[in-house]
């Protein structure tokens, strides 16, 4: 088969995954209570296999021709639209679809059992295979049309997945602020294609590309239209990638369950800004204001959303923090031109991150259901297994040589120091992240798995067998407030690792990738990576893929300092300070309005409240109280049926009955008309 009847495959079975979970559920759960589950999971393993061939026959063909596009039919021909359902399969889809695929089989092998006892479950992974679905449908999209429908999907996934249970009134809130904000997103990425489409005249990717290298936006000095165009697809990957003012819906989508976050922040969704940017780099890179803009978005992102880490009490909202500030060294590196360094991190990324987050679901289970820090400790002997894998993610996140993070987060700064002038800014920012990273890190790992065992922990040591404690009543984690556990909220089973064999496997699996997976290609000294991805930026005038620079001792070496000193201030502060949390609190006493900054997450949500939301309330109650009352329903409305009304009664009145008034009214017509002819004479 060819490369693009593998890009073929790879759609359809995620697609086959979700329509036989949402019709054939009751003759599934007839089968086995689990087997939604598992042929979930076996779709999206048949559709990483698919990835592998497409990988295996692409690489069949020389570089020159390892871009191509594959069309079943016009999805749209008019008015000089030359839309078509087409797909592009180059490496940098390949590349795409291998991580997403990939990490996806493993989070839905792991939610065979995290899920298990839940009401929704067959609901879960049909929006599961619609969510990866969604995904790889943006990422294979050969236009600019499919790349629009893929993203919205992925949007409606989102929302799908973030509310999945709805009797919890934060989940659909937090859903809805999803939703919104990424609806903000895809009116950008629309607006860009316009401003893209008017110059070019086709809304074919690699034909746009094509046009815009022969001058479609004219040569010399930045076209506006570009620039513009650019920046709204910057809206639109800022908001799927929550960079900043975007950012805001990416902890409250911790209100879903924890392999949903793990999916959204490891393999999907927030990995598409990046994908964006480094798929539209003929664009930017004739735009380079707007490349400018995303370098320094990504820059303050990644140290705001460092500092916020360390504030945060609720376990799965540290790691998504951390997320946003990985993605802000991904969205950096691709606006400076590291295209394979920042592919590079978006795949290590995804192994350690998942695996960050299906830790965290393990220990939410131990918990039963429970997730502040406050409440954890002591988890390191009653859940070894668990704690391992958070080891090992905790150590690539960091930067820890060698692991995989420590690879390819430093070659974006180091690729972004060989730009020089001003990027110096962006190369001590990144490391400064850097240092945070690892101290909120390890903040998360000491608090939950050091010092005294909390009493859910003693239980698990003590007992014999090993009990795992159920909460009396369950809570929702975000209010305290009391649940059920009938359909809409979560089930009553709970699962960690160290019990279920999917759980473990599918850690297990990740934490080789997390340990290993950055061996791929060592900075500077081998080039797999860069030499993969060469011909989907072979135009690139900043792609260059085999140059060797004297920073790159000094920065590993330096990111190595800056991690291993993070754990080391970590350790000091919730290890040695003892579980008192003497030292912490100390240190929040002496930095009060620098802790109340960061706890309060730089007051975005106030801001957005009070700039957007409050104002657009505002005017809409005005709207209706004023414009729609008294304009539309009195005036408009009102006036209308008040003179249909009052010519309905002189019609009724003037039907009497009565044969003297018809002559009477007949006599005046004629006499009417008889005046009307004598004036005209």
């Amino acid at each position: 088969m060819s490369a693009t009847t593998y890009g073929w495959l790879v759609l359809a079975f995620p697609l086959l995954g979700t329509l036989s979970s949402a019709l054939g559920f009751r003759r599934l759960q007839g089968v086995s209570p689990r087997a939604p589950g598992w042929i979930g999971t076996g779709a999206i393993f048949l559709s990483f296999l698919a990835s592998l061939g497409a990988l295996i026959e692409l690489q069949g063909q020389s570089p020159a021709h390892r871009q191509i596009v594959s069309s079943l039919w016009n999805y749209a021909s008019t008015a000089g639209i030359d839309a078509q359902m087409s797909i592009l399969v180059d490496p940098l889809s390949v590349f795409m679809i291998l991580v997403v695929t990939g990490v996806s089989t493993l989070i839905h092998l792991y939610s065979i059992s995290y899920m298990d006892g839940d009401r929704g479950y067959t609901r879960y992974f049909a929006y599961l295979n619609f969510f990866v679905f969604s995904m790889l449908l943006l990422v294979l999209a050969g236009n600019f049309v499919l790349l629009i429908v893929g993203w919205a999907f992925v949007g409606a996934a989102s929302y799908l997945l973030i509310s999945f249970w709805y009797r919890r009134t934060t989940a659909t809130k937090a859903g809805i602020k999803a939703f919104v904000i990424n609806v903000v997103g895809d009116v950008g990425l629309v607006l860009g294609t316009y401003f893209i489409f008017k110059h070019t005249g086709t809304l074919d990717l690699l034909h746009s590309f094509h046009a815009t290298a022969a001058g479609a936006f004219g040569h010399g000095a930045e076209n506006g239209d570009l620039v513009a165009g650019c920046l709204a697809l910057l809206v639109g990957a800022f908001a799927k990638s929550a960079q900043i003012p975007l950012h805001t819906w990416l902890p409250d989508a911790m209100e879903g369950p924890t392999p949903v976050s793990s999916l959204i922040h490891a393999a999907t969704m927030v990995t598409a800004g990046v994908y964006l940017i480094a798929r539209m780099h003929p664009l930017f890179e004739l735009a380079t204001s707007a490349q400018d803009v995303g370098a320094i978005v990504g820059a303050a992102t990644l140290l705001i959303a460092g500092t916020i880490g360390l504030a945060q009490t609720d376990i799965k909202r540290v790691i998504a923090y951390s997320t946003m500030s990985q993605i802000g060294y991904m969205i950096m590196g691709v606006s400076v031109g590291a295209y394979a360094a920042g592919m590079f991190h978006l795949m290590t990324h995804a192994f350690f991150k998942a695996l960050l987050f299906m830790g965290a679901g393990s220990i939410i289970g131990a918990m039963a259901g429970e997730q502040s820090l406050d409440r954890m400790g002591g988890f390191r002997k009653a859940m070894p297994f668990t704690y391992g894998c958070f080891i090992i993610g905790g150590l690539a996140l960091s930067g820890i040589p060698p692991f995989s993070g420590f690879f390819s987060k430093d070659e974006i700064l180091l690729v972004t120091a060989e730009r020089g002038g001003w990027h110096w800014a962006l190369y001590v920012a990144g490391y400064i992240g850097a240092f945070l990273t690892a101290v909120y890190t390890f903040r998360m790992i000491f608090r939950a798995f050091h010092g005294e065992p909390v009493a859910e922990a003693r239980e698990m040591i003590e007992s014999h067998p090993p009990h795992l404690p159920h909460a009396e009543l369950p809570r929702n984690p975000a209010n305290g407030e009391e649940e059920d556990t009938d359909v809409g909220f979560p089930g009553d089973g709970h699962a960690i690792a160290e019990r279920a064999l999917p759980m473990r496997a599918a850690m297990a699996v990740l934490a080789v990738g997390a340990a290993g997976s950055g061996l791929l290609q060592i900075p500077k000294v081998d080039f797999v990576v860069d030499d993969f991805l060469k011909p989907s930026f072979g135009g690139s005038s900043l792609y260059a893929t085999h140059t060797r620079n004297g920073l790159l001792v000094l920065g590993l070496g330096l990111g190595t300092v800056l991690g291993l000193l993070g754990i080391a201030l970590a350790h000091r502060i919730w290890v040695v300070g003892g579980r008192d949390l003497k030292a912490s609190s100390a240190i929040r006493a002496r930095t009060r309005p620098l802790y109340e900054l960061f706890v309060n997450k730089w007051y975005f949500d106030e801001l957005i409240e009070m700039l957007l939301i409050r104002p657009a309330a505002a005017a809409g109650a005005f709207a209706r109280d004023t414009f729609e009352r008294l304009f539309v329903e009195e005036t408009l409305i009102g006036g209308t049926t008040g003179i249909v009304r009052a010519g309905s009664a002189a019609v009724r009145a003037a039907q009497s009955g009565f044969v003297r008034y018809y002559a009477a009214l007949l006599v005046l017509g004629v006499a009417g008309v008889g005046f009307y002819f004598l004036l005209q004479s």
